[in-house]
């Protein structure tokens, strides 16, 4: 399994951005996929879940309300809509595949992507 991340960039305050990630493989399609990030200095930190048919989706509490997460299976592809961004969001974005488990609360992610740099400017 192989993931791109792309999407990544510099944002204002309050700005949008909407992030890819393109898998390789259909059997991606039964796979839970998200999204986590690393801030300089800190640890890496989940960030959202989907589950396989995009029923179920769950959130760090960091970003609710403001991150949509959501995947069209045809294209293998998951997206991350961030809205209302703030400089604290600023981070390394790594998309992720998880094979072994089946609900979104569980994510962890068995298959990682490249990151994609999101700065966001006060």
């Amino acid at each position: 399994v192989q993931l791109q991340a792309s999407g990544g960039g510099l944002v204002q305050a309050g700005g949008s951005l909407r992030l890819s990630c393109a898998a390789s493989g259909r059997a991606v399609t039964n796979y839970l996929m998200g999204w986590f990030r690393r801030a300089p200095g800190r640890e890496r930190e989940f960030v959202a879940a989907i589950s396989w048919n995009g029923g179920s989706t769950h959130y760090a509490d960091s970003v609710k309300g403001r991150f949509t997460i959501s995947r069209d299976n045809a294209k293998v592809t998951a997206y991350l809509q961030m809205n209302n961004l703030n400089p604290e969001d600023t981070a390394v974005y790594y998309c992720a595949a998880d094979q072994s488990r089946r609900s979104a609360t569980l994510f962890r992610g068995n298959y990682w992507g490249q990151g994609t740099q999101v700065t966001v400017s006060s």
